[in-house]
């Protein structure tokens, strides 16, 4: 088979390794990919947004599957050309990413299909809703509606943090924003391969999404991960599919809009139990890059699968993997490029999130760098390995979190 991911990240340099390694592949291809993508296939000089040109690139080189890395691709509808040209194609239709690139079409679709969630109310006047902010108090939770690249989320834990999150939402003109409860709880990620309502759920990781150790700081795109989560049982799991997942995935096919692909489920689990504080409509980022080296089974086999209607047990490593993610000064207001990486020789896989060479040297372009993913027989031993090796990147532009895994070292 000849394999397609698109996408330039982390993730799609997760998912060009894994996908490398089935016996069914015979070339992986990744458009645009980065210099760390090109050790596991052939990066294919195309923009992640001009899906004409990446359809026109897999029908001339007869490509058998296509896996979509970012959600801004699936958003452009990346999903309909495909199929339109007779192309497999691992991702959701535009309509049905609106799952991640609609907050309100979320919860709207939360609320039909009684998916467990925060109450909310969605807002396009800023007096409105300042008024339903001081009504309800604080903490509460203020999601700008769009794609944010993981970011435009304030958990105001102050009311004035929620007021100066408004004024920043509603200063974009036509902006739509979701208001939502706040739940308590542990946080964990919790992806599965889906098509219409069949799933194949995958081992939960924890990301870390504040930039700062404690938690502190800004929402960012994940600054670590670690999987598995020994706080997240198999009941809790169980009770996340069936009660989140999968009424998910039924409810979008009864309204005509069945899915296909990776989806992602950010749940809360409270006193109340699992609840959902968010649906992405592709593999997490850095979820993927911690929690595909612990799949021991085909990926390639297990899409198939799926796509075939069929639901499959995944096998995994007893192993516990630790990501610690480096990213650029000023992350996540700004970013730094062209500052040089140097590496020495490390034990734990390395994923480039936001690189470029030239010359033969590695430099920094983007926001989010590198991620250093480790393994270990504990928790604590993965970790160590991990910041071990964190310390042999040098570049004076990158900064990581310290605290990654650290809630739940055991």
């Amino acid at each position: 088979m000849k394999i397609l991911v698109i996408g330039k990240g982390g993730r799609e340099h997760a998912l060009a390794w894994k996908l490398n390694q089935s016996p069914l592949v015979e070339k992986v291809y990744i458009a645009p990919g980065n210099p760390g993508t090109a050790k596991f296939g052939i990066n294919v000089d195309i923009k992640d947004s001009d899906i004409e040109a990446l359809s026109e690139f897999a029908v001339k080189e007869k490509i058998d599957l296509t896996v979509v890395g970012p959600e801004t691709t699936l958003a452009l509808g990346v999903a309909d050309v495909f199929e339109a040209k007779g192309l497999k194609i691992f991702g959701p239709k535009k309509d049905v990413a609106r799952l991640e690139s609609s907050k309100d079409f979320a919860k709207h679709i939360m609320n039909k299909y009684n998916v467990p969630t925060g109450a909310y109310e969605t807002f396009t006047d800023f007096s409105k809703a300042k008024a339903y902010v001081e009504e309800h108090g604080a903490p509460i939770v203020i999601k700008e509606d769009g794609l944010k690249a993981g970011k435009g989320v304030t958990v105001a834990m102050k009311i004035e943090e929620a007021f100066e999150a408004l004024e920043i939402a509603f200063a974009i003109p036509d902006n739509k924003v979701v208001i939502e409860e706040y739940l308590d709880g542990f946080e964990f990620s919790l992806i599965a391969l889906a098509h219409e309502d069949k799933v194949i759920p995958l081992e939960v990781g924890q990301d870390h999404k504040r930039v700062f150790d404690g938690d502190k700081g800004p929402n960012t795109g994940g600054m670590g991960v670690y999987s598995p989560v020994r706080r997240v049982t198999k009941e809790i799991i169980d009770a996340s599919v069936n009660e989140i997942i999968r009424p998910t995935l039924e409810g979008l096919k009864k309204e005509g809009l069945p899915f296909t692909g990776f989806i992602f489920a950010g749940i809360m689990d409270t006193k109340d139990g699992v609840k959902t504080i968010e649906f992405n409509a592709r593999f997490g980022d850095p979820e993927a890059e911690v929690i595909l080296p612990r799949m021991k089974s085909d990926l390639v086999q297990l899409i198939l699968n799926i796509m075939d209607g069929k639901e499959s047990e995944v096998e995994w490593s007893e192993k516990t993997t630790v990501g610690v993610v480096l990213a650029s000064e000023g992350y996540p207001a700004s970013s730094t490029s062209d500052a040089e990486i140097e590496i020495e020789n490390m034990e734990s896989q390395l994923f480039h999130m936001g690189t470029k060479e030239e010359n033969g040297k590695l430099y920094t372009n983007g926001g989010r760098v590198l991620i250093v993913v480790a393994e270990g027989d504990t928790l604590k031993e993965a970790k160590e390995k991990a910041y071990s090796d964190v310390e042999k990147i040098k570049c004076k532009k990158l900064f990581f979190r310290h605290d990654i895994g650290a809630k739940d070292v055991v």
